[in-house]
């Protein structure tokens, strides 16, 4: 009788921890693994965006974050590059789009704000979840570009502060 009640039990705690694990596969953070996939696949983070963006000479990544992009189709998951010339985005999947020519082809969301046309950088929060910040960049032309997600969200925004700071100004002469 005790064994069919142990059985019972189990089975139970195993249903409830597959279900537990394939909501965790479901997640977020799930899909943030295979960011890492292409880091080891090239090399260092440095290469990753050096090959994606072709790097200037003279460019150094400050700080590269794994983050989501808000578009009007949804939160896109990627990593933002930081670096001494540009804020840099690119997604960690490939995006379908029809060509000119009716072809599906498959690309990389990719996003590149040279430092000298970023008007400010903002920092937001959800008012209802404040653990939920976000960041906003406004470039000269007020077009602006939303991040959330952030695993650390405030060593992200202070290395954007500093390459903002650091950026030639180009209304000085």
């Amino acid at each position: 009788m005790w064994q069919k009640k142990w059985t019972q039990r189990f089975i139970g705690w195993t249903k409830i921890g597959r279900r537990q694990t394939i909501l965790w596969m479901e997640s977020e953070s799930f899909g943030k693994l295979s960011l890492g996939a292409r880091i080891l696949q090239l090399g260092r983070v440095k290469r990753v965006f050096s090959q994606i963006f072709c790097a200037k000479e003279g460019e150094k990544l400050l700080k590269a974050s794994q983050c989501y992009l808000s578009t009007t189709v949804g939160p896109i998951a990627g990593l933002l590059f930081i670096s001494t010339q540009r804020v840099a985005f690119c997604s960690d999947r490939s995006i379908k789009f029809s060509s000119p020519n009716g072809e599906l082809v498959r690309i990389h969301y990719k996003v590149s704000i040279p430092l000298r046309k970023i008007k400010r950088a903002n920092q937001s929060k959800n008012m209802k979840k404040p653990s939920q910040k976000f960041m906003e960049i406004v470039k000269m032309d007020n077009f602006d570009f939303w991040f959330m997600g952030f695993l650390n969200y405030q060593k992200a925004f202070s290395y954007l502060r500093l390459a903002i700071s650091q950026a030639p100004n180009p209304n000085q002469k």
